[in-house]
């Protein structure tokens, strides 16, 4: 685990980074500087492009990383790195010329509820290219063994653009809809920054050979756009739905309430970068062993870590809404179920992974096909009778259901669970410090309630974590850190 937690704690602290800069983006300069609106209609573009980016990117950021160890010639590996370069095209492009043809069509259904979406249809579509690009040089990069700067793009840079844009419209230096565009150009602008870095850790040599098993790479890669496809939807279709059904500027309360709950995976998303590359090169080289103690390992440190940060906010999300405009807090209840559903994310430690670059992928696609219909089902039901709130339980129940069947199939065909007795010991932990501290608040400023009450949740939390020794790495960790013999 040497590498990977070396490269997984740089880029955890780039992504809290990012995050915190997105915090300050989210929480307030987007709710004073520009209408809710906009936010609202923002938030929409982003989420239904993220929804289309696996489809642009015909699903070649995962296939690359799984296929690119198994070629051992410099001539099939040109030629293999070519075609992925190549092969979103066959998406992008008939897209963009349906989109040519049904344009007032696309734009009429998309703007039924909410008619200030109908001018904004190419955004998306824009967007979407960049952020499918943007993944395939990332996992370009990946290949290498080299995660830290691509990270850093993809938390940090694309934030840090729109702050600054978000303070050009408040000086009246640019008008809402400029920043809007300037919104997509800051994503174009980290995939050609992207595509730079890439290569010029690895040139690439086009060459248009015969490929060895060609077949089974494009099998591949076109059940991964179903698999990336359907986890995109049951992650992002309920900000969609949302603008089909309500007022858009509900989709910015939302929105809100989900950034605050996604803090808990940002460890999560640091560690996948380094993991999708181990895990594919142990499960080419069959080593079971290795991998299953990569499975334990990354579910543990991942459940508590993750579980520190669900307390975090969890514990202080009331005072954190005293600090933003009163009709953001309509999205309390969304914080507590989506942050539950993070949570259990975190415990699958590297599941997704293992699936993903697995010969099982195609079986997982029959459950994640019927999810989908569920989550739709779902947020069919619960948004027009209870909003947001509706969505949110709708996006949870979804959200453990698919991780449940993915571990119970995980266990079936590998042997293998990422739960341990410890992993008791670390949820007993979480429930009585959530019964302890729930109802505790100082009598200050929020923003001063929110910093005692966190120091002293992560001291004794990190104490008692340290004392149950529940995690080799984690303790490891605390050692070095904090000096600790």
């Amino acid at each position: 685990m040497g590498i990977v937690t070396n490269q997984s704690f740089k880029n955890t602290v780039t992504t809290y980074l990012g995050f915190a800069i997105g915090a300050l983006n989210t929480l307030y300069l987007y709710a004073f500087f520009i209408s809710d609106v906009h936010y609202g209609l923002v938030s929409f573009m982003l989420s239904t492009a993220t929804i289309m980016m696996p489809l642009m990117a015909f699903g070649v950021h995962n296939t690359i990383v799984k296929f690119y160890s198994t070629f051992k010639t410099k001539n099939s590996l040109n030629g293999f790195l070519t075609l992925m370069l190549f092969l979103p095209l066959a998406c992008i492009v008939p897209i963009g010329l349906i989109g040519i043809i049904a344009h007032d069509s696309i734009a009429n259904m998309l703007s039924q509820k909410n008619p200030i979406i109908g001018d904004y249809v190419w955004y998306i579509y824009f967007a979407a290219i960049a952020m499918a690009y943007f993944e395939v040089f990332f996992a370009w990069s990946k290949t290498q063994m080299q995660t830290v700067f691509g990270n850093f793009l993809k938390e940090v840079f694309h934030r840090v653009g729109i702050m600054v844009l978000l303070f050009c419209v408040y000086f009246d230096w640019i008008s809402v809809d400029t920043f809007i565009v300037g919104v997509i150009g800051v994503y174009g602008l980290r995939m050609f920054i992207m595509m730079f870095y890439a290569f010029s850790i690895r040139l690439p040599v086009f060459k248009f050979n015969r490929i060895d098993r060609l077949n089974a790479i494009l099998k591949y890669t076109f059940l991964i756009i179903i698999a990336g496809s359907i986890a995109t939807v049951i992650l992002d279709i309920d900000s969609f739905m949302l603008g089909m059904y309500i007022p858009i500027e509900k989709v910015a309360y939302y929105g809100v309430a989900i950034y605050i709950a996604t803090v808990i995976v940002v460890p999560s998303r640091a560690m996948q970068q380094i993991l999708q590359p181990l895990t594919a090169q142990y499960l080419n080289e069959k080593n079971k062993v290795a991998l299953e103690d990569l499975y334990v390992r990354s579910s543990q440190t991942l459940f508590i870590i993750g579980g520190l940060i669900f307390l975090l906010i969890v514990l202080n999300i009331n005072a954190l809404y005293d600090t933003i405009p009163p009709q953001f807090s309509g999205g309390l209840m969304v914080v507590f179920l989506i942050s539950m559903a993070k949570l259990y994310d975190c415990l699958m430690g590297c599941n997704n992974v293992v699936l993903f670059n697995s010969d099982y992928y195609r079986m997982v696609l029959l459950f994640g096909v019927i999810l989908t219909l569920l989550t739709i089902g779902l947020n069919m039901i619960f948004i027009p009778l209870y909003g947001i709130n509706g969505s949110a339980f709708a996006t949870f129940l979804a959200v453990c259901i698919y991780n449940t069947i993915k571990i119970y199939f995980v266990k079936q065909k590998f042997d293998m669970m990422p739960f341990t007795v410890n992993t008791l010991k670390v949820t007993l932990l979480i429930i009585a410090m959530v019964g302890l501290f729930y109802f505790w608040e100082f009598p200050f400023h929020p923003l001063m309630n929110i910093a005692l009450k966190s120091m002293l949740i992560t001291l004794m939390y990190v104490i008692l974590i340290y004392w149950m020794n529940v995690s080799d790495d984690i303790s490891g960790m605390i050692r070095k850190y904090l000096r600790v013999k």
